[in-house]
């Protein structure tokens, strides 16, 4: 038993730091959002750590995904960020390893991601509209207004905050759940048994 908690705690510190060096590499989507919403892939390792390791560890990993890029990083919004990055990953993770973990088949996989996906578009949706977007403006000494601006140059049709969180900040994380989800959704049963220590079959 302490053996295999040992052997639990080293691969979710591995996928943390997996993680980590992942949400480094980050780039925009200007057909989307304004440009300091980035899109990264530091998701992979925390759903497929989570898949086959079950929920609890993957939000081991997110923490430690987070807590990790905060030491390397810093934090401009006195940790409001990052506790809002924590509370939107774990939006996805753990619905989609719920699903997945109570039968494990592809088709539990993916419904599992898809209620992932809905999931963090939602609650992204409501920390960028009452946590984020104040956090930003009060660390940038700048008005809400002005990130506003920013999604009109994007988007015409946004014009207030409400339109904002419609067609920038909920069309950006749908597309990201996305994204993750047909990566996971490929590579997982590749990697798995790595993390498992045996093949495994599913339907």
């Amino acid at each position: 038993m302490k053996q295999q908690s040992v052997q639990w705690l080293v691969k979710v510190a591995v996928l943390g730091a997996l993680a980590t060096v992942l949400m480094l590499v980050e780039f925009p989507l200007m057909f989307l959002a304004p440009n300091f919403y980035k899109l990264d892939f530091s998701e992979i390792p925390v759903v497929v750590g989570a898949f086959a390791l079950g929920p609890m560890a993957g939000v081991a990993i997110e923490a430690i995904k987070v807590f990790l890029n905060f030491a390397v990083e810093g934090t401009q919004t006195a940790g409001v960020g990052e506790i809002a990055n924590f509370l939107i990953g774990c939006a996805y993770v753990v619905p989609a390893a719920i699903f997945y973990t109570l039968r494990k088949s592809r088709k539990s996989a993916v419904l599992g991601m898809a209620v992932g996906t809905l999931s963090v578009g939602a609650v992204g949706a409501v920390l960028n509209a009452y946590v984020l977007l104040p956090a930003y403006a009060y660390a940038f000494h700048a008005p809400i207004e002005a990130f506003i601006a920013m999604g009109t140059a994007v988007n015409p049709a946004i014009t207030d905050l409400t339109t904002f969180i419609l067609f920038a900040v909920v069309p950006f994380n749908l597309f990201k759940g996305l994204m993750i989800s047909v990566i996971v959704f490929v590579i997982y049963k590749r990697v798995s048994p790595l993390l498992k220590g045996r093949h495994h079959d599913e339907e």
